[in-house]
């Protein structure tokens, strides 16, 4: 996966397309949604992308980094 800035960006503005929690931001799936996408495989392409960059920053704690992207939104 490559570095890319613009993708906290999409994580907090984008919203899941399809599936049970369609209409749903990304930064806010659950955990276990996630995890499944992780044992499953995760989509191609840059939805594939965001879900796995939500969910290392998920496992990891790193939910701060969304903070002021979430504030600068409001």
């Amino acid at each position: 996966m490559q570095h890319n800035p613009q993708i906290l960006l999409d994580i907090i503005t984008t919203k899941m397309p399809f599936g049970k929690y369609k209409g749903t931001l990304l930064y806010q799936l659950p955990v276990s949604y996630l995890e499944w996408f992780q044992r499953q495989g995760f989509p191609k392409g840059k939805l594939g992308d965001q879900l796995q960059t939500t969910y290392e920053i998920k496992i990891n704690g790193l939910e701060h980094l969304l903070k002021p992207l979430l504030d600068r939104k409001k």
